[in-house]
């Protein structure tokens, strides 16, 4: 797997300027999985032993978006390149090995989760032993470990700008906060305590008991860092209440709400929520309930519950996960029965799409951030499947007025060295100037008349014979009698503009028609 250095905000936006975006149009398709198609398949299999995954996960960055971790029961982490073409009528035992970039045995226990962190350099695995470890996925060593909780941990997020901190849910209730630059050197590796931890975070009031006498389930299976970068959502399997905290006062919950109306309906059975997910842009959240139905919430309208719902899938066991797209277009669920659907989210009255062809419950997906269209799926048949939506389906080109060209001229000193060398060697023609020359254009003269100055030669100004009302007068009547003749334009003359001969005034469609009469 290439490795991606740190991006700066600088670099983002030089790129950005240079390259401009990629338009991406939203895939649209019929309600019939005709449009899908399924571009591989592998077995998730470690020592000639196949074990149903449990968690995956496609890199974060687009250098490696194709690259896609896969953890199971058995503690393995293993990633696959998804670029390569796995053809069906392989094995997917042999597609399995032909596909894995690598692979480390990462706990002795079932892995439940799994989170990319510092631009796919690290990965984070929630697992069944109480623990989270922080490893170098190069080198594939561990190196940190997050201890605090006493029971298996479900789920792991990171914070959506500084990664170095993450929010973990365990099955012993609580939610605990970590940053991975708190930590302490403990043999071959860095250890972490939380720097906070809420316990019983969805504890019910009334703690109900079975016919054999054990306590309700108080298990966090979701957590989730909003884009806002301060507030944590929270799910339980105890109801359908997702609960909001803020990470500056954890002591009660910012606030609350349920995918459930209570109010309408006052006996109604409580039903947990097996996963959360959120939008690139962190404005919707999704949340699969155990009634078998995916609800979409809208961040800023939390107090109105949820705005659609979606039906179609089985979700019997915590283990059936769901995704929300990138673009806030689609989700994408796994299912009890055997098959995964995808629903528009602008239409979500439809039909679902059914991607059929796995043997088993169908538990993570996942979406592919940057290939439109690609998701894969797995399933307790132990197979991963990778789907795309057919090309005709949505378009990933550069718009053209994205394409952005820069020029660079060469220096001046640099330029006349050139020339004179090319002019040296006579193996071109002199250079052409980079400015055109001015317009070489003659300017008419513009004096007065000749009769004019010869008159006012005559005249003795000075002259004491005559006043000044005299001189005025005559100085008049030589001036309309001037004016009433149209000088000729060799003269130059401003009046020769503002009263051109008729040979020179421009025509109008009227001048034609009285030509010709």
């Amino acid at each position: 797997m290439e490795s991606s250095t740190y991006r700066s905000i600088f670099k983002d936006i030089s790129s950005r300027e240079l390259n401009g975006f990629r338009v991406r149009k939203r895939p649209r398709f019929a309600d019939d999985s005709s449009q899908f198609s399924e571009i591989g398949a592998f077995e998730f299999v470690h020592d000639d032993c196949a074990t149903p995954p449990m968690a995956l996960s496609f890199c974060k960055t687009s250098r490696n978006a194709h690259i896609v971790a896969v953890t199971g029961e058995d503690g393995y982490v293993s990633l696959y390149n998804t670029r390569l073409k796995l053809p069906s009528s392989a094995t997917h035992e042999a597609n399995a090995d032909k596909a894995r970039v690598s692979e480390w045995l990462a706990h002795d226990n079932a892995i439940f989760d799994v989170c990319w962190i510092k631009e796919d350099t690290n990965l984070l695995t929630a697992c069944g032993d109480h623990s989270i470890k922080l490893w170098d996925t190069q080198e594939q060593k561990c190196i940190g470990g997050l201890i605090g909780h006493t029971g298996s941990v479900k789920s792991i997020s990171a914070h959506p700008v500084n990664e170095d901190i993450i929010v973990s849910g365990s099955r012993d209730g609580s939610f605990a906060l970590w940053d991975l630059r708190n930590s302490k050197r403990r043999r071959s590796h860095f250890s972490t305590s939380p720097i906070d931890i809420v316990k019983g975070a969805h504890s019910p009031n009334l703690k109900t008991r079975g016919r054999h006498g054990k306590a309700a389930a108080i298990s966090i299976t979701s957590v989730l860092y909003l884009k806002d970068e301060v507030t944590i959502a929270t799910a339980g399997a105890a109801d359908s209440a997702i609960k909001f905290w803020d990470t500056r006062n954890l002591t009660t919950p910012l606030t609350q709400t349920s995918v459930h109306d209570r109010t309408k309906q006052k006996w109604v059975r409580s039903y947990g929520i097996s996963s959360l997910s959120q939008d690139l842009n962190g404005v919707y959240i999704s949340a699969s309930c155990m009634d078998s139905r995916i609800y979409l919430l809208n961040v800023l309208r939390l107090e109105k519950g949820p705005i659609k719902s979606f039906k179609g899938c089985d979700i019997s066991t915590f283990f059936v996960k769901s995704k929300l797209s990138p673009d806030a277009g689609h989700i994408l669920s796994g299912s009890s029965d055997g098959n995964a659907y995808v629903w528009q989210i602008n239409n979500h009255t439809a039909d679902p799409v059914m991607l059929k062809g796995h043997n088993g419950e169908v538990t993570a997906v996942d979406w592919c951030s940057s290939e439109i269209g690609k998701i894969a799926t797995s399933a307790d048949d132990s197979v991963v499947r990778l789907w795309n939506i057919n090309n005709s389906c949505y378009s990933n080109t550069r718009s053209p007025s994205s394409i952005r060209k820069r020029e660079f001229t060469i220096p001046k000193m640099k330029r006349r060295k050139l020339f004179e060398e090319e002019e040296a060697k006579g193996s071109v023609i002199a250079p052409q100037p980079l400015l055109d020359p001015p317009l070489e254009t003659s300017m008419a003269e513009i004096r007065t008349p000749k009769s004019i100055k010869k008159h006012c030669s005559n005249l003795n100004l000075s002259s004491n014979s005559n006043s000044d009302s005299n001189l005025n007068l005559n100085l008049n009547l030589y001036i309309n009698e001037t004016c009433e003749k149209s000088p000729d334009p060799s003269f130059g003359s401003p009046s020769s503009v503002l009263n051109p001969p008729p040979s020179l005034k421009r025509k109008t469609i009227l001048d034609y028609f009285m030509a010709h009469s």
